[in-house]
């Protein structure tokens, strides 16, 4: 047996229908925080922290990501 049903709500009514949290306020903070960052310009300390966040294993993410940025621009460092 199918049971099919539509319902017609808007996004803000889908997310109270389901317990959704609001993340409302969390997206305007983090747009501000990226206005922010961008009108002071993006240094290269910046690109190393949000590369961190972003990278899944830590400082090995990193050294890959490194590497990899190295090889593509033809220069290497040595560590």
């Amino acid at each position: 047996m199918n049971i099919t049903m539509n319902i017609d709500c808007t996004p803000e009514e889908a997310r109270r229908l389901m317990g959704l949290p609001d993340m409302g306020p969390v997206h305007d903070l983090y747009l501000d925080k990226i206005r922010e960052t961008m009108s002071e310009g993006l240094t290269p300390e910046t690109i190393e922290k949000l590369m961190r966040a972003w990278t899944p294993m830590g400082d090995a993410g990193i050294n890959a990501w490194r590497q990899l940025i190295e090889q593509l621009s033809g220069t290497t460092t040595k560590a």
